[in-house]
C-alpha cells in the first residue's frame, strides 16, 4: 500500500518530469550562452505548485518536506544547475518567511508565490569574504520603521526576484551575531544591481545587489532585531540545496558521459569506446563516486524529514555538521567527476557543448559559500572542540 508521503512524492516526480523534458532541459544551453535568467522555469514550476513545496496547505504550499524539495533541486540541477540554484534560494527565502514572519507576512508574501511571485536570501558582503552570515553593514532606525545603505556582493536572483530577504547588522550591533532580516520589495526605487558575467552557472545572475536608502517599513523587519542569528542556524534548504544541486548535476555528466562511451567508434581500428579497459574503468570509477554521492544524500535528507516529524523544529548538531559536509564533499566530487568526463571524452567535451558548460557550472560548488575550504575549517573546529560558533574569529 502506498501511504500518503510516497503517494504525494510520485505526484511530484511526474509533474517535475514533465516540466523539466518541455521547458527546462530544452532551454538550459540557451541560458547559459546568453546568461538569460530561468525566469520562465520558475514560473512552470510554479504552475505545478512546486515553489511552495516546503509551505503548508494553507499558504497554497505543499508541505512536502525537505526530502521532496531535494529531488525537485537534484532533478533540475541534472540538466540546468542555474535554474537549481534559483529554485534552492527561493525556498530557502520562503521557508524564513514561514518560519519566522507574522501571519501578515506569510499572508503577503508567500500566498502568491504558486502564482509565480518568487524570492530570494540576500546575505554577503565582500568585507567578510565567504563567511556570508556576517555583516559589517548596519540597519539605521528610522521616525517608520527603517533605512538600509548597504552593498550586498553575490545575491542569486539579483534583479529579477520579487522579494529580497536582506540580512545585515542589526541598528546598535555591537557583537557579529547581533544580526536583524527585512523582506524587501523587489520593485523599491532604492535598489540597484551589477551585471553577472561568470565563469559557470551564468543564468542564476548572482550579482551584486546596491540598496540605497532603501526605506523598509516595521511591519518587513522578519522576527524581531537581532533575531537573524537564528534564522541563520535554523536555515536547511540552503546548504541542503546545494548538496542536491551538485549532486544533480554529477548525475547530468554520468548520463552524457555514458552514452558517449556507447556510441562512439574508432573506425580505424574498429574498436567501439567502450572496448578500450581504461576507458571502462575511467567510467566505472565516475558512477561509483556518483553512487557514494546518492546515497548519503538519500539518507540524509530522509534524516532530515524524520527530526522534523519528530517534532523539535532543529536538527541535531550531528546532522547540521553532515549537513555542512554533504555541501564539502558533494561540490568536490561533482568537480572530480567532471574532469573524468573530460578525459574520457577528449576533445569533444572540450568542445562547446552540455558537458563544456556543465565543467564549468561544477567550479562554483567549490567556492560558493561557505567555500570549501572555509567550510572544512568550521567543521574541524567543532570536531576537535576549538569552537562550535560561526560568530567568531576563523583563523
Amino acid at each position: 500500500m502506498i501511504n500518503k508521503t510516497e503517494s504525494k512524492l510520485e505526484t511530484i516526480y511526474a509533474l517535475l518530469d514533465e516540466i523539466v523534458d518541455q521547458t527546462i532541459a530544452p532551454s538550459a544551453d540557451r541560458l547559459d550562452r546568453e546568461k538569460i535568467f530561468p525566469k520562465a522555469n520558475m514560473q512552470e514550476l510554479a504552475v505545478k505548485g512546486l515553489n511552495g513545496i516546503l509551505l503548508p496547505e494553507h499558504l497554497g504550499g505543499l508541505h512536502a518536506g525537505f526530502k521532496a524539495f531535494s529531488i525537485v533541486a537534484e532533478k533540475i540541477a541534472s540538466h540546468c544547475p542555474s535554474t537549481g540554484l534559483v529554485y534552492t534560494m527561493h525556498v530557502e527565502a520562503a521557508d524564513a518567511i514561514y518560519r519566522f514572519g507574522t501571519k501578515e507576512q506569510q499572508d503577503k508574501w508567500l500566498k502568491p508565490v504558486q502564482e509565480g511571485y518568487f524570492g530570494t536570501t540576500s546575505t554577503s558582503e565582500r568585507t567578510s569574504g565567504g563567511r556570508y552570515w556576517i555583516n559589517t553593514s548596519r540597519a539605521k532606525r528610522t521616525p517608520d520603521g527603517y533605512e538600509l545603505n548597504l552593498e550586498k556582493s553575490f545575491t542569486t536572483s539579483s534583479g529579477f526576484a520579487d522579494f529580497y530577504i536582506v540580512q545585515t547588522g542589526s541598528p546598535d550591533a555591537s557583537t557579529t551575531d547581533d544580526i536583524s532580516y527585512f523582506i524587501i520589495e523587489g520593485t523599491n526605487p532604492g535598489l540597484s544591481y551589477g551585471s553577472w558575467d561568470a565563469l559557470g552557472v551564468r543564468g542564476n545572475h548572482s550579482s551584486s545587489l546596491t540598496l540605497n536608502s532603501v526605506q523598509v517599513p516595521k511591519e518587513n523587519l522578519l522576527g524581531s532585531e537581532g533575531s537573524g542569528r537564528a534564522i541563520v542556524e535554523t536555515s536547511i534548504a540552503y546548504l541542503l540545496g546545494l548538496g542536491s544541486v551538485w549532486t544533480g548535476l554529477a548525475g547530468g555528466i554520468i548520463d552524457i558521459v555514458t552514452e558517449y562511451v556507447k556510441r562512439n567508434h574508432h573506425h580505424d581500428v574498429g574498436k567501439s569506446l567502450g572496448d578500450y579497459q581504461v576507458i571502462r574503468s575511467l567510467l566505472a570509477k565516475a558512477v561509483i563516486k556518483h553512487k557514494g554521492l546518492t546515497a548519503w544524500l538519500n539518507q540524509l535528507r530522509d534524516k532530515i524529514d524524520q527530526q522534523f516529524k519528530n517534532g523539535s523544529g532543529k536538527l541535531s548538531i550531528a546532522t547540521q555538521q553532515d549537513l555542512l559536509s554533504f555541501k564539502i564533499y558533494a561540490s568536490d566530487t561533482v568537480n572530480e567527476i567532471a574532469q573524468i568526463a573530460m578525459d574520457i571524452t577528449g576533445g569533444y567535451g572540450y568542445k562547446i557543448g552540455k558537458l563544456e558548460r556543465f565543467y564549468r557550472d561544477a567550479r562554483a560548488g567549490i567556492v560558493m559559500g561557505p567555500s570549501n575550504n572555509l567550510a572544512r575549517e568550521i567543521l574541524a573546529n567543532q570536531l576537535i572542540g576549538i569552537s562550535d560558533d560561526l560568530w567568531g574569529e576563523t583563523s
